[in-house]
């Protein structure tokens, strides 16, 4: 273990039917990532803030277009009375989603932390209100908050090049896609062993987050990938996965 460099990841990489290209983290796919929010996680802050209970609901939600901020805007309107802690102090505000001074469509931020976040002690416990109203009619919390709230800690990327080829990247979002804040973080989850102790592999716990970002089809093909791996392993035939290198950590060489 100890010979690998510090953050090794291995990929795999395959085209489709169009000629563009896919590739996965299977690192961080394939590890037992599970998000900690309201079991110790220490936030986002610049110093450790468990007690706060914010997660990466620090500093609000940026959106990415005009459909995501319709699509909030519509499951406001689906909030009960109750449900949402800071409905009023929002309305106070002239609504919870305005544009900044960069010109950024993004949330309010109440007290440091976004405003749809419920806080410790409110009658339904602290987290997303937008969340918790999704679990509770038992629908998808992806399909109710800001893209960004439900993609992170998975990140979709693409990129085209001179010649029309497109590369899709799916992999776990670091620190640096946060700018330049995201240095100043006390704690990021993928760069600890205390988010890693998920009893199922990041592919299974997102599928429909995955699915959402890239569809069925190269996500099923992913999943035929993993498997026939895995099946090659238990048969002695091929290598098991690369373990994340935050288990790699925890690991002694």
């Amino acid at each position: 273990m100890s010979d690998y460099p510090a953050d090794l990841h291995e990929w795999v990489s395959f085209d489709d039917e169009d000629g563009d290209t896919w590739q996965f983290d299977l690192t961080f796919l394939t590890s037992n990532y599970g998000c900690i929010y309201g079991k110790g996680c220490p936030g986002v802050f610049t110093e450790l803030a468990p007690e706060y209970e914010h997660g990466c609901c620090t500093y609000g939600a940026h959106f990415v277009d005009k459909e995501d901020r319709q699509s909030i805007r519509a499951q406001i309107d689906r909030l009960e009375p109750g449900e949402w802690e800071l409905a009023e102090r929002a309305a106070e505000m002239g609504g919870p989603i305005f544009k900044n001074s960069d010109g950024e469509w993004v949330t309010q931020a109440v007290d440091d932390a976004c405003i749809f976040l419920n806080r410790p002690g409110f009658e339904h416990g602290a987290g997303c209100a937008l969340h918790q109203a999704a679990v509770r009619r038992g629908e998808r919390p992806l399909d109710w908050k800001p893209d960004v709230c439900w993609q992170v800690p998975i990140r979709f990327d693409e990129h085209t090049d001179d010649n029309g080829h497109t590369t899709f990247i799916l992999r776990e979002w670091k620190r640096r896609d946060w700018g330049e804040g995201g240095a100043e973080f006390a704690w990021w989850c993928t760069d600890d062993p205390l988010a890693f102790n998920e009893d199922r592999p990041v592919w299974k716990t997102s599928r429909d987050e995955i699915v959402e970002l890239v569809g069925e089809g190269p996500y099923q093909r992913l999943v035929d990938v993993i498997r026939e791996r895995e099946e090659k392993a238990e048969r002695g035939h091929a290598p098991v996965f690369l373990p994340h290198p935050q288990v790699r950590r925890r690991t002694p060489s």
